[in-house]
């Protein structure tokens, strides 16, 4: 039987201190790390808070992602494309399906095609120039209508290697928008090309 939410607060505070902050992650000792160990604690562990907060957008009604069904670099009829603004890293894309589901929610059919774009989506953006990985993400927490992130990791930047990718591009100055957008309009065009779908409107 899986821990409860209230075990599961018990059973990591018996690993914590006093102040009920646990030690510092074996990742802050990485290479890659954005933070150095020394100074370096970790927040005091919350209990858990139940029932969770609802995310933005449970109800399709005030789902903004589902009033924007038609923006985006690139749209087909189920899915649309954005691009992320101020961002540290050289691009940061954002796939949404146009109506309104979660990843569970998806039917067969829509979770093959999100396999099928995100492979084109990665290849596109990692063959624009000085990319040398897209990471790619799906967390949930905070937005009910499903978006999946594309992060462009700049090529020679062995700091940004792996987990600390998102961490680093906020702690890093926004990137040229000019650039930024020149590259997301690049990928629109070869995504349009390599797996069908047209060109949006917006930028951003």
């Amino acid at each position: 039987m899986p821990l409860s939410p209230q075990e599961f607060y018990s059973h990591a505070v018996a690993a914590a201190d006093d102040e009920q902050r646990l030690p510092l992650s074996r990742m802050t000792g990485w290479d890659i790390s954005p933070f150095e160990p020394d100074g370096l604690r970790v927040s005091r562990l919350r209990p858990p808070v139940l029932p969770e907060p609802p995310r933005q957008g449970e109800n399709p009604a005030d789902c903004g992602s589902c009033r924007r069904r038609d923006e985006g670099i690139w749209l087909d009829d189920r899915w649309r494309l954005s691009r992320v603004s101020g961002v540290g890293v050289p691009l940061v894309l954002m796939l949404h399906p146009r109506d309104h589901y979660d990843l569970a929610d998806l039917t067969d059919d829509l979770a093959a095609e999100m396999g099928v774009l995100s492979t084109h989506l990665a290849r596109h953006v990692e063959a624009l120039p000085h990319i040398s990985r897209c990471h790619v993400y799906r967390v949930g927490d905070g937005g009910a209508h499903l978006h999946v992130w594309f992060f462009a990791r700049p090529e020679g930047q062995a700091q940004l290697f792996g987990s600390w990718l998102v961490i680093w591009d906020d702690l890093l100055p926004e990137y040229p928008r000019d650039l930024a957008e020149s590259d997301a309009a690049a990928v629109a065009e070869a995504l349009t090309v390599s797996y069908g779908g047209r060109r949006g409107n917006s930028v951003a």
